[in-house]
């Protein structure tokens, strides 16, 4: 298994007008990477990519090359029911030098057998741009479809040189340690909290969203397999509300800039006491 390292998972800021504020992203990816992130992830569940229509999608990604982001530190992620829709956000990427996705599985059906969702994933790979290489994406919570460790093996299997990774962000500590048993596929861990026990199984890193406030802290816990205790605390305060406006209001506090704080409905601002339990104030490190 490949040593992958941390790939933020961006935030998407946003003007009041409500468009991708492309100025902002393009200096937040390139402050990242300057911090020691491996690289960035676009328009991935952290950056409410799902609300991102595809006339949108590649303002962003320009944004990211323009502002010195190479294009082999981005990852793409791709959110579509359709193979067509996939393959388009795919290939908007690929013109532009992209050829690492984040893949989700076609989240609209449910129930859907192993089976059938190894051929939808077959599928779109014998379609796609030659040099497209996929991270599957395992966050059944949010998609309401998840990949078993099976379909996972027999995905990577089939089609090794399009599978680079898997991303288990179901927080199941028992399914991310059986995914690193299989030997066979880099396993990229999304809950922080378990980060530092699955690399030291073999685990190649992760993309998280708390790397948008700590990318060196999380490079380290990478680079050691040593738990952060105070990093920990800090993501158990933030997942017990809705995550996305609340990474967006901590990195408004602690930025001073108020306009992170904007996002797209369905999202709602914090009320006033849940903002009151966030870690609004950065803490020295452990």
């Amino acid at each position: 298994m490949e040593h992958f390292g941390i790939s933020v998972a961006l935030l998407t800021p946003f003007t009041a007008e409500g468009a991708i504020d492309t100025t902002q992203l393009g200096q937040h990816a390139r402050h990242l990477l300057d911090r020691g992130a491996r690289g960035v992830t676009l328009f991935g569940t952290t950056g409410e990519g799902a609300s991102v229509g595809l006339s949108e999608r590649a303002a962003g990604i320009d944004a990211l090359l323009q502002h010195g982001c190479p294009a082999e530190a981005i990852t793409l992620g791709i959110c579509a029911t359709s193979i067509a829709d996939a393959l388009e956000q795919i290939t908007q990427g690929t013109r532009r030098g992209v050829q690492t996705f984040l893949l989700l599985p076609p989240f609209y059906f449910k129930g859907c057998s192993d089976d059938g969702l190894f051929a939808w994933h077959a599928e779109l790979f014998a379609q796609a741009d030659p040099g497209a290489r996929f991270i599957l994406y395992h966050i059944p919570q949010v998609s309401g479809v998840g990949l078993s460790v099976d379909l996972v093996r027999r995905l990577a299997d089939h089609a090794p040189e399009r599978v680079q990774a898997i991303k288990d962000s179901s927080g199941d500590w028992e399914n991310a340690k059986a995914l690193i048993a299989l030997g066979t596929v880099t396993v990229l861990v999304g809950d922080e909290r378990l980060l530092h026990r699955a690399v030291a199984l073999g685990a190649g890193g992760s993309i998280c969203g708390m790397a948008n406030l700590y990318p060196e802290r999380m490079a380290r816990i990478v680079e050691t397999a040593t738990e952060d205790p105070e990093l920990s605390a800090e993501v158990s305060r933030i997942v017990a509300k809705p995550v996305i406006p609340a990474l967006k209001a901590v990195i408004a506090a602690r930025s001073g800039n108020a306009a992170w704080e904007r996002m797209r409905a369905p999202f709602a601002p914090l009320s006033a006491a849940e903002r009151a339990e966030l870690p609004m104030q950065e803490k020295a490190e452990a």
